[in-house]
């Protein structure tokens, strides 16, 4: 039996060859890719314009497809180009030669600037590659490259594809194509040789066109002619005397001397090195026949100057070093960096050597030992004076990170005021200098969230940046910023208003630095205020009011000021510079206050303006119009109010935190409305003061007007009277209007307690500001940095005036814009906006650079001149210009002398030959040193129409490309030939 079963299960391993095998499955995924992208049939399109390589739209569609375990992708390229007409299509005759076979000799875009390698070698619009999917992958064995090439073949014939089809052979960096184009009884078969040196025979025209005969083999005895393309291609890298302008800022003149602290708000900018590194120049011969010039290995016609066509196109130096971009750069480093300033200068600030540092019980006693200590030696700028004094002991004077030259000149550009021995009373600051405009570039802040360009905040980016970058780095930076909040220490507490910033509360827009520092300014003018209120009222000055807002000085206006006078005549012999005004937020008479306590509650309880109606008006501004009290006829009084606390944007979202937190509840909102109604319940208490015997609706007639609804109605005798009542929301029961209102006692703002606590307000700027590391004040002036920035180039772009940098820089202000509003920007997207604002830094260098060497401002002739500076801008915009009356052009003419200039440099000829170089061409042919320099590059187009392979077959394209520089040869063959009539 185990005989017998052994023949049987031989039966079942019998292959079925009826399934398809790997390769046919793999044709099959390639026809399939091409009937997706509908390449079937033959499409005409238009004959090609003239430079749409370069300037059209090129656009590309991928598959992937698998030979085996073999991963292939499939590319198709094409020249996006408008759709013919119907009607033509439907007209095309069955022997029309495919789109792509014409192609081959169309002499519109023989050397495209930019475009695919297969396109500049075949002058094709449009074909599809099968190249290895993995960068690695590569087809290597002749036997592959026939399997993948006969797979292409057998596909093309299948679909009735008239699109050339490629396949990438050997390593990719060889860029080695094989492919094939099939058309009605045609076929074009494109194949390439590549090898690293040149032969000696195919060094020249000669050569190439040999190799062109005997690869056609044309069967008839007298050869069509041969069209030639040639193009040689010149490098130029000495620049001779052709330096680059660029000089390097002079770090002395930084400090002090001729230029002084001016120059601290300037940024520097350029390229330290020739952006431009090579000039090529390429000499074409578009139009030759063979028999019209001689090119062999003895002689050659073919003399750069004479050619009829010239293009120039410049390579840029990778990455110059640009100091703007450098500056900018160096500065968001320190974003990075995690240490405090006090880990950065060393030992704390405050450390104290010998017998300061002794037991801390010591120093415990000493504060609690009565001692007869002047009461002006008690102030904070004295002790900050003092640990001043310390610091600069600890650290010594080599040790100090800035001089004292550096630091002085910086400290009098951030604060002019302080030129005088005794600081002014600045009130404008800088502003003279810098007037605010009305301008696009001033207004940049807003959109950046930094701060004005002529404000202390902006300055004092600008002088951290050149401190990082030329004075002591990250050391440097936390030494100024140390002296920095000891100068706003010191302004606090003696009263001097920070110059560089705008009055009023802080602005929002700007960057929270800017806001705090704005925020301080406002704590200086209230303290200033009221210790010149204080002043004098102690000296019965009564009249001399303190020019301010009204709602700061509002209690110098009432006829009352003479009731304070007794009190404060006590108070004169203190200091008032000294003392800490916390204790002082209000100051009232007992009996007033007694006498007030009892009215407000008598009012409170039984609702009548009677009892308000005795006490006597405090605290008016001036009267309301002819608005009169609704219950006594009395002039309404607009009363002195306090000012609301002014605001930065974290004390904003701190206080919204808290509000949130109350929850939604009944409770929650009832005390989220009376947080938010302090503002409401000073201004209350002082309209009752104003306005004795006032009612609610007297103060909603001046506050809300819209809540007073006012109608006319007909009264008893007939008459129309106006008659008004409070609007639907104010008569909501318990609303919180009319809490407040019952709870408000009649008390002036000079009375009140204070709104907004400078002293405490002040204390916390201060301490924010002390605590802050140089990285986060890095991350503050930022915004601040990148806006000088973009300033500096477009003041520097103003000069040279290149349209394409001018829609750049829009596009950085905008993208700029979309990450700086919001807070905690992305170092990904920052270093993003540095990265540009550099580009366009060597972009202008480059014009620099190409109008130096051209000499555009040399130029007499204003024609010439404008030609000139109008082929810089072209360069600088396009891939490859072309030079207008070639060598015998002006521009031409610059170009040639620049090539000489380098070619005598180089052979080292004595200057007195130069004249005879200027001489004719033969006289140049002589001289045994050259114009130009061997050709870099040699490129040639050799094209015909034959028959082929027989005599009677039909005439069809036949093409050869080939590029000869140092190191490589490259032969890329397009022949063509009749499948028909063979």
């Amino acid at each position: 039996m185990a005989a017998d079963s052994e023949p049987e299960s031989e039966v079942f391993e019998i292959t079925d060859f009826t399934t398809a095998s790997e390769w046919e499955r793999f044709i099959s995924k390639v026809e399939e890719v091409l009937n997706d992208w509908k390449l079937i049939g033959n499409p005409l399109g238009k004959p090609l314009e003239k430079g749409i390589f370069t300037s059209g739209t090129w656009e590309e569609k991928s598959d992937e497809i698998s030979f085996a375990d073999f991963k292939f992708s499939v590319t198709h390229h094409y020249l996006v180009q408008e759709s013919t007409d119907k009607e033509g299509k439907d007209e095309l005759l069955e022997d029309v030669i495919p789109q792509s076979m014409q192609d081959l000799l169309c002499m519109n875009n023989d050397f495209p600037p930019r475009a695919h390698c297969l396109v500049r070698w075949y002058g094709l619009r449009e074909f599809v590659v099968i190249a290895p999917a993995a960068h690695s992958d590569a087809v290597l064995s002749e036997s592959k490259c026939n399997l993948l090439l006969s797979s292409v073949s057998i596909a093309l014939g299948n679909t009735g594809c008239q699109v050339p089809l490629f396949v990438q052979i050997h390593h990719k960096w060889r860029r080695m194509y094989v492919g094939e184009c099939q058309g009605p009884g045609v076929r074009t078969d494109f194949e390439m040789v590549h090898l690293r040196k040149v032969p000696n025979q195919y060094t020249h025209l000669s050569g190439l066109l040999d190799i062109f005969k005997s690869k056609i083999g044309c069967p008839l005895t007298p050869l069509p002619p041969v069209s030639i393309a040639i193009r040689f291609t010149y490098v130029l890298q000495d620049w001779q005397q052709y330096f680059w302008p660029q000089q390097p800022p002079d770090i002395d003149a930084l400090v002090g001397g001729e230029v002084g602290g001016l120059e601290f708000g300037k940024l520097p900018f350029g390229a330290c090195e020739d952006p431009i590194s090579e000039l090529h120049l390429a000499t074409t011969w578009p139009h030759l026949t063979e028999g019209i010039i001689v090119d062999n290995d003895v002689y050659s016609d073919l003399d750069p100057i004479q050619a009829p066509h010239w293009s120039v196109r410049v390579r840029k130096a990778e990455n110059p070093q640009c100091l703007l971009g450098d500056f900018v750069t160096e500065f968001f480093k320190i974003c990075r960096r995690k240490e405090s300033t006090d880990e950065i200068l060393g030992r704390s600030a405050f450390e104290e050597e010998g017998k300061e540092t002794a037991d801390i019980t010591h120093a415990l006693s000493k504060l609690t030992e009565p001692a007869s200590v002047p009461i002006h030696k008690l102030s904070v700028s004295n002790m900050v004076h003092t640990a001043k004094k310390k610091i600069r002991k600890h650290r010594g004077v080599e040790e100090s990170p800035l001089n004292n030259d550096v630091l002085n000149t910086i400290l009098l550009f951030l604060f002019p005021d302080a030129v005088s021995e005794k600081p002014l009373d600045v009130t404008t600051s800088t502003d003279n200098n810098y007037p605010p405009s009305e301008s696009e570039d001033y207004n940049l802040y807003n959109q950046f969230k930094s701060a004005p360009s002529d404000s202390l905040t902006y300055k004092l980016a600008l002088c951290l940046c050149m401190i990082n970058f030329y004075h002591g780095g990250l050391k440097g930076v936390a030494h100024l910023w140390q002296e920095f909040v000891l100068e706003m220490r010191f302004r606090w507490e003696n009263n001097f208003l920070i110059p560089g910033l705008a009055s009023g509360p802080p602005d929002l827009r700007c960057c929270l630095l800017h806001q705090k520092l704005q925020m301080l300014n406002c704590c200086i003018e209230r303290k200033k205020a009221r210790d010149e209120g204080k002043r004098t009222s102690a000296s019965n000055n009564v009249t001399n009011i303190y020019p301010g807002d009204a709602g700061k000085a509002g209690d110098q206006l009432g006829p009352d000021n003479l009731k304070e006078t007794d009190k404060d005549k006590g108070e004169v012999a203190k200091s008032w510079d000294s003392w800490s005004d916390s204790e002082e937020e209000f100051f009232e008479c007992l009996s007033d206050t007694e006498e007030l306590k009892g009215n407000g509650q008598e009012s409170g309880k039984k609702g009548g303006p009677k009892e308000m109606a005795n006490l006597r008006p405090e605290g008016r501004l001036y009267q309301h119009g002819k608005l009169t009290l609704l219950h006594n006829g009395e002039p309404l009084y607009i009363p002195v109010t306090q000012e609301p606390a002014p605001m930065t944007e974290d004390l904003l979202e701190e206080q919204s935190e808290v509000l949130a937190k109350l929850g939604t509840s009944a409770e929650g909102a009832h005390l989220r409305a009376r947080m938010q109604s302090a503002c409401l319940l000073s201004d209350m208490e002082s309209f009752k003061a104003a306005n004795p015997g006032c009612s609610l609706e007297d103060f909603v007639r001046w506050y809300s007007p819209r809540d007073y609804i006012e109608e006319e109605v007909i009264d008893e005798k007939g008459n129309v009277v106006l008659k008004g009542e409070l609007s639907a929301r104010m008569k909501i029961p318990s609303n919180m209007w009319v809490e407040a209102w019952e709870t408000a006692k009649p008390v002036p703002a000079r009375r009140q307690r204070r709104l907004f606590d400078d002293t405490r307000e002040a204390e916390k700027v201060l301490h924010y500001l002390a605590i802050q590391k140089p990285a986060d004040l890095a991350r503050h002036l930022l915004p601040c940095v990148i806006h000088a920035a973009i300033l500096k180039v477009k003041e520097e772009e103003s000069l040279e005036n290149i349209s394409s940098v001018k829609k750049i820089i829009k596009q950085i202000i905008s993208h700029s814009s979309k990450v700086l509003h919001f807070p905690n920007p992305e170092d990904k997207k920052l270093e993003e906006i540095i990265h540009q604002i550099t580009n366009v830094e060597a972009l202008i260098a480059r014009a620099r650079s190409l109008k130096a060497k051209f000499g555009t401002e040399k130029c007499e002739q204003e024609e010439e001149k404008e030609d000139l500076e109008r082929f810089v801008s072209c360069l600088l915009e396009q891939p490859e210009v072309l030079v207008t009356g070639a060598g015998r052009g002006h521009a031409g003419r610059i170009i040639h002398k620049l090539f000489v200039n380098a070619q005598r440099a180089a052979a080292m000829t004595p200057p007195e030959e130069e004249l005879k170089r200027m001489g004719s061409p033969e006289e140049r042919r002589q001289n045994s040193v050259s114009d130009f320099p061997p050709p870099a590059g040699r490129e040639f187009i050799l094209r015909t129409t034959v028959p082929r392979p027989a005599p009677y077959s039909k005439a069809l394209p036949q093409r050869m490309y080939s590029v000869l520089t140092k190191e490589d040869f490259r032969l890329a063959g397009a022949f063509s030939s009749d499948t028909s009539f063979f």
